[in-house]
């Protein structure tokens, strides 16, 4: 059973979305949203990527860093760019990239449903980075970008969701800088409130399709506010937290691709030979793999696609996955890169950017190989998370990516 919640959401007067709305802060560099934000003063970056107002030279985890952040939202409301609405609600958030729409409700999910496993993760995350998230969150005293979860698709909420935006006009409706539509509407009735929390009733459970580190840090704060600073029962804000859930048939999944520093010693004659252990090799026009258990190979200008071979597919879902095949047969045991989480041998290039990017990487000579996977469905995910395993590092790459400033949860 999921539990949902409405709230009153931060978010800007209609005249200023399209100027607030900012990608996630963890998809940026710091020089990169500084020229994103640049002559922008409304930018949400000036709250999720604060350092861009101090010195170029500041420590990402300076205490200056958070306080500036929690100055910047400040005065945000302050300017009347943001405002608090008046009752508690849902949000519906549209999303189209490439005529491919995605239509979620943005909501509070609760904190314990993460603890007990009913909302279910399915990356590790790393500490240094949870605690930079927690330091935002208390510093703000506010959840400044959702989490992007998924469930299994159900009639009865699709049904729900497209009647209202059906018969009400969007509160936002605008295209951001890269060609990504976004439309937002207010879900304030009562009664289709209610009626949406209980066909929410209804889902066993939810996934975090994006923002681990958020989510894990959105619980620390809640933990620590019931141990430390109050315990104001239950219903207490920080007991929740910002999520918008997309059913899983609207989603796409993107590509997540390696590209590796050097050949561990070996020649390419050397490393062809040991590649063709458990692949087999024909040659590529452009690299993309066809289908599951593919993978385009990158090396001396030329694409190869590999097929790896049947009797070596394994049986369980995870280690089945693409991402397992590739690490587990290539990667660790003759690449030497034991964990790609924290191996420099390694780097991981999002779908979004092309093969081509591929191909630039190993032709600089940065790189000496590149491999392209075929994507990760949304069922593998579903089958190895429902198997209580972990998948492994940088799986997935969804798109598009949501909008931080369009939604604020204060946590009071």
């Amino acid at each position: 059973m999921a539990t949902i919640r409405p709230f009153r959401g931060v978010r800007p007067k209609e005249e200023y979305a399209v100027s607030v709305a900012a990608l996630p802060y963890d998809v940026l560099n710091s020089e990169e949203a500084g020229a994103m934000a640049a002559g922008n003063p409304h930018s949400f970056l000036h709250v999720d990527k604060s350092e861009i107002d101090l010195a170029p030279d500041i420590d990402l985890y300076d205490d200056r860093v958070y306080e500036k952040a929690a100055e910047n939202l400040r005065k945000m409301i302050a300017d009347g760019i943001l405002r608090r609405d008046e009752s508690p609600m849902f949000y519906i958030y549209a999303v189209t990239m490439d005529g491919r729409t995605q239509t979620g409700v943005v909501v509070c999910a609760a904190v314990d449903e993460y603890l007990d496993g009913t909302i279910r993760k399915h990356e590790l995350t790393r500490e240094d980075k949870e605690k930079d998230r927690v330091r935002h969150v208390e510093t703000c005293n506010a959840q400044t970008g959702p989490i992007f979860m998924t469930y299994r698709a159900q009639s009865g909420v699709n049904e729900s969701i497209n009647s209202w935006t059906q018969g009400h006009s969007p509160v936002y409706d605008f295209v951001s800088e890269d060609g990504v539509g976004h439309q937002v509407w207010l879900l304030s009735d009562p009664g289709a409130m209610a009626d949406l929390q209980a066909l929410f009733r209804q889902v066993p459970r939810l996934y975090i399709a994006d923002g681990h580190h958020r989510n894990a840090a959105a619980a620390k704060v809640a933990l620590k506010r019931r141990e430390n600073v109050r315990n104001d029962g239950q219903d207490a804000e920080y007991n929740y937290y910002l999520a918008v859930l997309f059913p899983h048939d609207q989603l796409y999944i993107m590509d997540y691709n390696r590209v590796v520093k050097d050949l561990n010693g070996m020649s390419q004659a050397e490393w062809m030979k040991k590649v063709e252990e458990k692949f087999l090799v024909t040659p590529s026009p452009d690299g993309k793999p066809p289908a599951v258990h593919s993978f385009g190979m990158y090396l001396d200008g030329k694409w190869h696609l590999l097929r790896v071979k049947d009797s070596l597919i394994p049986n369980d879902p995870l280690e089945a996955l693409d991402v397992s095949i590739l690490q587990n047969m290539l990667l660790e045991p003759v690449l030497g890169i034991e964990d790609p989480r924290t191996s420099k041998r390694i780097d991981f290039v999002g779908g979004m950017r092309g093969l081509k990017e591929l191909e630039k990487r190993v032709d600089s000579g940065e790189m000496a190989v590149a491999f392209a996977l075929y994507p990760t469905s949304l069922e593998e995910l579903f089958a190895v998370v429902d198997a209580g395993k972990i998948m492994p590092p940088k799986s997935t790459w969804f798109e598009p990516k949501l909008r931080s400033g369009l939604f604020i949860h204060l946590l009071d």
